[in-house]
């Protein structure tokens, strides 16, 4: 599986590949009998590239399933339904709320290349800077690159609570454009051709997913709540069409 490093999603923790997405896939494709799961690294916006190319059988990253990667390759359900935060200096000094705040200011929004929250930066015309991973983000904070860091919550709390920083994380929120909520969730990616994978991997998927006691036994240990299960309407077909007036 292909892996960006983004904790707590797919990381590597002493050597080891772990986090959320691994210990679903762990779970799932050990159902269907495959027991060696093995990561490759590679920056997150060339995760479909890699996949495509063959370096990899699937992408292990929570990737936001959107319709333009879904041009280019195949989603699983949802698995994590998502909200973004920001990372903000100590004591918010710029009274950060969400990406709206940039709107008509001077102050530098950093995303991560091939993140949503760099299309909402886009999208917002906002001052922003791409990073290549998390690491980045917080990098961009501290030299005073950029006024904040956009990024799901789930992600950056995990790293304000696992690092020894000067920050502090916003209330998650869902981000609006053009006033639509934009809501999401994330999956995993396979080839096109991988019709049988896809289908057998959705099936497990749907078993964990309907039982709240088993997905947090699975995710419960890397951050993840009940928040994070992704609703019933919540499906690929919607989220791939970019259909979220029916999620609203």
């Amino acid at each position: 599986v292909g892996f960006a490093g983004e904790a707590p999603y797919s990381f590597e923790e002493d050597g080891e590949l772990t986090g959320a997405t691994v210990a679903l896939h762990r779970e799932i494709f050990g159902e269907l009998g495959i027991d060696d799961v093995q990561g490759v690294a590679v920056d997150f916006g060339s995760l479909i590239p890699g996949l495509t190319a063959g370096r990899f059988d699937a992408v292990s990253a929570g990737m936001s399933i959107l319709p333009e990667r879904c041009a280019e390759a195949s989603f699983s359900e949802p698995e994590f339904q998502y909200t973004t935060a920001l990372m903000v200096p100590q004591g918010n000094p710029e009274d950060l709320v969400d990406m709206n705040s940039f709107v008509d200011t001077d102050l530098t929004v950093a995303t991560m290349t091939g993140a949503i929250e760099t299309d909402y930066a886009a999208q917002l015309e906002l001052n922003s800077i791409e990073v290549g991973g998390p690491q980045d983000g917080l990098d961009a904070i501290n030299s005073g690159n950029a006024d904040a860091f956009a990024l799901t919550g789930i992600s950056l709390n995990w790293m304000a609570d696992n690092a020894n920083v000067d920050v502090e994380v916003t209330e998650t929120f869902v981000q609006v454009i053009d006033g639509v909520m934009q809501y999401g969730a994330g999956g995993t990616v396979f080839r096109d051709e991988d019709t049988s994978l896809l289908d057998a991997y959705n099936e497990v998927l749907a078993e964990i997913i309907a039982d709240e006691e088993r997905y947090l036994s699975i995710v419960g240990d890397f951050g993840f709540t009940a928040e994070e299960l992704p609703p019933e309407q919540m499906t690929t077909e919607l989220l791939c069409e970019g259909d979220l007036d029916a999620l609203q």
